[in-house]
Parts: structure tokens; C-alpha cells; sequence
């Protein structure tokens, strides 16, 4: 079973062609307006190539049914991706192009002189020899996560194509605002109505997660007291020379940019305002539930340790949770689902690469809600800025694994 390259691009340029940039500041679900274009295309098109139950609710959810084909009593599964693109990087009319690379710096806006380099990207020399996507440098290309899409809408158009291939019952969804972290808030469990589910939303080719951070964005809040310069001495309070002193209390070494796979970190990652006042928003990761209870406790002792130096009310810890480590639900009875997804990569000639998560998926939140969901790779790499990349090999055999898992679920019997 193989999904045909040109399939997989022609579908892909589709989805791209659509600005679905999500926004953080919009209350709204969709959190823009234009990403229910691209829901609604998307749509349209999983009812032209012939899935059933397809729906596309008000706030940009679709869901969609390939029926069990030949196969009684298997589990339904899942494949879930989401619709948007990220904020920080423009996904606005995107010029893309397929360079065969074959090594060195690649210039991809001439005009502009727009170079992507390999002293700071050398993973892309591990695709010598192959097609290669890249934008123009003026945008990012999307793979994260259209290329998601385009492996699920094809594996199930495969399957449709060939009805000599069994399987079971199969349960298609995608979301919105991914991006910004809420796609999972509205996202029906019980309507999707599958037994487990993948995310395919990763990276590079190989990728099998089931392990993310436990994460929290607490805010800081410091209250300090504006006085005149002049007359300042013993009387002003400096907030920002306070929350200075917040960040150089942080440990040293538990920071982003020194840490790397199960090691945790704290990181201030925004701060606005003046002497009278300072917020800054945090995050707190770590893959260890001790150890992320430990971190938001720090924290606690921190205010307490300013507040007696500068007095009672000066910092306030706004703790808020976010989501949680999916392998205490993995682990938990369902280790099979896993399995399942080493050995269609195996069957479809890729070699499976389990590590944690520095970050976290919607599967993550979905399997708390009951809904085991483990993250499978899309094949792109540097996501979310202007050298976004997707090696067009990796891109098929991502759809050939996710089609593999579809047929190979039809031979599993439900608990």
C-alpha cells in the first residue's frame, strides 16, 4: 500500500493556499473568521471523495466516518489534525517551491537574498537527495499541521479507492485554534465516538510520542509604588526592578536554553509595565508530576520571600494549569494503542522514534478526557517561522503509516 506522491502534493499546495493563521487575542472559536474557509473547503471535500456522517459545526470542528469495511468487532479509531496555522509567522499567501536538495546553503528569495543556511538549520543535510518544500523565506509553509491533514484526508481516500482492503470502523476529525491551545475545549469526545485516536501532528519522520510535559502558565503579578525621582529615597518601590530580581531567583540552569528531553524548566516568556507595576507570564514544564507540583511550589516560596522583603501584597503567583503528561493515560491499560502505531511505521518502512514531547499535543488534553491519543509525525521540520521545510519523502510516509494504522486497527478485537 503506497499513497501517490503526487496526490499527497497536490492536495497539500491545496490546504496551504489557505490563510488560516489562528489569534491568541480573539475570543471567538474559530479565533478567525478565515479559518472556517478552509473548514468549510475541507468539508466539501470529505463528502466529495465519499466519507459519510460529515459534519462542520459553528465553531469550525469537522468530523467525518469511513465506514467498517468487511470487519466486525474492531475498535473505532482516530485521526485528528488541526485546521490553523501558527501566529508567529505570516501564512498569508505562501509561494512555495520544491527544491531538490543536494546539499549547502539554499537561496530561496533572490530578490530578497532570503538564504536558508545550513550552520543554523544542518538537519536539513539528512535529505540530500531528496524533494524538498520550502516557501520563499516570506512566510512559513503550514506542514504543521496541513500536512497532517493531507496524510489523513488521502489514507482514507485510499481506502476508499481500494474496498478490497479491510478495516474497521474509522472516525476522521479536525479542529481549530490548535495554535493557541484550545482546539481541544470543544472538541466532542463522546460525538466522535472513537475508542483511541492519533494525533498526526508531529515532526521529522519517525516520530511516535506518548509522553509530553505537564504544563502551566502561571502569571506574575508586582506591585510596586511610583514616587517621584527626586524625592524617591526609601519610598519608591520598582516593580521592574523587582521582577529582575524574580527572574535571577529562577534557577539558573532550569531555563529553555539549557535543558532538553525529560529535563524540565521554568522560562518568563512575556513582561509588561512600569515601577508601579509588572506582569509577566510564565511557563512551568516538567514531565514529572512530583516535580511540576515542586516547580509551582517554588514559585509559592519565591512571593513569600519578596513579599517579606518588600512587604505583604507586593507578588501574587496566578497559578493556571494547562494541560497534563498523556502517558499517565498511555500507560494506564493502553500501551497497545502504541504498539499498534511501531508497528504499521515498521510495516510501512520507517523506523519508529520514540522520544517525549518538549511541549504538548492535543492528544495530551484528549486523553484525560478519555480519549487515548497518541502523536504521530507529518515529516516537517521548523515550524512556526520563515524556514519551515518538508521533505516530500517523509511527507508520504507519514500518509502511508497513518493508512497502514487505519488497516491495521480492523484487526484488533474491542475490549
Amino acid at each position: 500500500m503506497e499513497i501517490e506522491m503526487e496526490t499527497l502534493v497536490k492536495r497539500f499546495r491545496d490546504y496551504i493556499s489557505f490563510d488560516t493563521q489562528s489569534d491568541e487575542s480573539s475570543a471567538s472559536c474559530p479565533s478567525t473568521a478565515k479559518q472556517l474557509v478552509l473548514a468549510k473547503h475541507l468539508a466539501e471535500e470529505l463528502k466529495n471523495i465519499g466519507l459519510e456522517e460529515v459534519t462542520l459545526d459553528e465553531n469550525g470542528y469537522i468530523m467525518a466516518t469511513l465506514p467498517a469495511n468487511g470487519v466486525e468487532g474492531a475498535p473505532v479509531v482516530g485521526f485528528i489534525a488541526h485546521m490553523d496555522t501558527s501566529p508567529d509567522a505570516s501564512g498569508a499567501d505562501i509561494h512555495e517551491q520544491i527544491i531538490h536538495y543536494e546539499g549547502g546553503d539554499i537561496l530561496l528569495n533572490p530578490e530578497k537574498q532570503i538564504v536558508f543556511s545550513v550552520k543554523d538549520f544542518p538537519e536539513i543535510e539528512k535529505y540530500k537527495g531528496q524533494d524538498i518544500m520550502m516557501t520563499d523565506g516570506t512566510t512559513l509553509l503550514g506542514a504543521d499541521d496541513k500536512a497532517g491533514i493531507t496524510s489523513i484526508v488521502s489514507a482514507a481516500e485510499y481506502l476508499l479507492h481500494h474496498p478490497e482492503i479491510k478495516h474497521g470502523k474509522i472516525r476522521l476529525g479536525f479542529t481549530p485554534d490548535e495554535e493557541i491551545g484550545r482546539s481541544a475545549n470543544l472538541f466532542d469526545v463522546e460525538k466522535f465516538g472513537a475508542d483511541f485516536a492519533y494525533t498526526i501532528d508531529g515532526g521529522e519522520l519517525g516520530g511516535l510520542e506518548y509522553e509530553n510535559f505537564n504544563a502551566a502558565n502561571p502569571t506574575i503579578h508586582i506591585h510596586g509604588r511610583s514616587v517621584h525621582t527626586g524625592s524617591g529615597k526609601g519610598k519608591m518601590k520598582n516593580a521592574v526592578s523587582i521582577a529582575a530580581e524574580w527572574q535571577m531567583m529562577l534557577p539558573a540552569g532550569e531555563k529553555p536554553e539549557y535543558t532538553e528531553g525529560h529535563e524540565g524548566f521554568y522560562h518568563v516568556h512575556k513582561i509588561k509595565g512600569g515601577v508601579e507595576e509588572v506582569t509577566m507570564g510564565m511557563l512551568i514544564r516538567d514531565h514529572d508530576k512530583e516535580h511540576f507540583a515542586a516547580r509551582k511550589a517554588y514559585l509559592d516560596k519565591m512571593a513569600a520571600f519578596l513579599n517579606e522583603k518588600y512587604g505583604e501584597g507586593t507578588v501574587e503567583v496566578e497559578h493556571r494549569d494547562i494541560y497534563h503528561n498523556m502517558l499517565e493515560k498511555i500507560a494506564d491499560g493502553n500501551m497497545y494503542i502504541v504498539e499498534l502505531a511501531h508497528d504499521a511505521m515498521e510495516a510501512a518502512g520507517v523506523e519508529p522514534k520514540v522520544a517525549p514531547i518538549r511541549g504538548g499535543t492535543d492528544g495530551a488534553r484528549l486523553s484525560f478526557r478519555g480519549l487515548p491519543c497518541p502523536n504521530i509525525f507529518t515529516g516537517g521540520a521548523n515550524f512556526h517561522g520563515r524556514f519551515e521545510y518538508l521533505p516530500l519523502e517523509s511527507l508520504q510516509k507519514a500518509a502511508n503509516v497513518t493508512l497502514a494504522i487505519m488497516v491495521k486497527a480492523g484487526g484488533l478485537k474491542k475490549a
